[in-house]
């Protein structure tokens, strides 16, 4: 069993069973009968791809990761496990996360793999180059919601669109959030995520303000688009009025206890309005 536990670190599980979620959600936000395994299958292509992804971030990142002390335990700084362990177990889990969503439909897979070579081998680099790297890990982390909906229907269009826009411009606040946060451990690794030199003052919390502001008017067009009822619209609406306050008081009081407010709000935000969107599906 001990031998196994290095192997589910690498996953990073918490991280990836969220992403799941989130093509779950898409998933099952489409107007299509849903089935146990279909259910099942699309949350687990979800999980295995994730966890491949953040493998590759890893094994770009060991030496980096030993200069961290959020990182400084994982499986590879450790050397808990091999390089070569690690890339073939990532391999296996990508190759088996794509065919499952070609059981779905090609288009998914596509996706899954875009998404797969942007996140593991364009964002992880770019993240010692500057704050492009949030933006270029925002489609990887906006994809999941629309992987879910193509794979359900086999089809792009205005809705799965919508269900990226939304989740898209949530990254911003969420990673630069987490950015701040962490500012002291990351500077260590040389990362560079935060915007506007990488200063943790009201110039960066109102960028990120900016950002977060989209996210208002976007939770209602699922109504719009027919997706969803006119319930879930004021509550996307009122959620992301309420997260858009959080950097107001971000901008008003630029300190790390105010982003780690904001940080764990950004949690709450995307968890509340995928529920609300599920459950008042039309």
């Amino acid at each position: 069993m001990s031998s196994i536990k290095p192997y589910i670190a690498l996953l990073k599980s918490r991280l990836s069973m969220t992403v799941a979620f989130s093509g779950t959600f898409g998933y099952l936000l489409a107007p299509i009968e849903h089935k146990p395994l279909g259910i099942f299958l699309i949350s687990l292509a979800g999980f295995v791809l994730t966890g491949a992804a953040n493998i590759v971030n890893q094994l770009k990142e060991i030496e980096l990761d030993k200069l961290m002390k959020r990182t400084a335990k994982r499986p590879l700084p450790t050397e808990t496990l091999t390089p070569e362990q690690a890339r073939n177990f990532g391999y296996v889990l990508a190759v088996v996360a794509l065919a499952l969503l070609s059981y779905f439909t090609w288009k998914a897979a596509l996706i899954g793999l875009i998404s797969y070579i942007l996140y593991g081998y364009v964002y992880t680099p770019l993240k010692r180059v500057g704050p492009i790297s949030v933006f270029v890990g925002a489609f990887p982390g906006a994809f999941p919601p629309m992987i879910g909906w193509v794979a359900a229907t086999g089809h792009f269009g205005w809705e799965p669109g919508i269900l990226f826009a939304i989740q898209f411009f949530w990254q911003f606040p969420h990673f630069w959030a987490i950015a701040w946060v962490a500012d002291a451990d990351y500077r260590k690794a040389g990362f560079k995520m935060l915007p506007n030199d990488g200063k943790k003052d009201i110039k960066t919390a109102f960028t990120i303000m900016i950002y977060t502001l989209f996210l208002v008017p976007l939770g209602f067009v699922p109504y719009l688009l027919h997706i969803t009822g006119i319930q879930s619209a004021i509550i996307t609406v009122v959620a992301g009025i309420l997260f858009l306050c959080q950097t107001f008081y971000l901008m008003m009081r630029p300190t790390d206890k105010a982003a780690k407010w904001m940080m764990f709000g950004s949690f709450f935000y995307l968890i509340i309005i995928q529920i609300a969107l599920l459950f008042d599906k039309v």
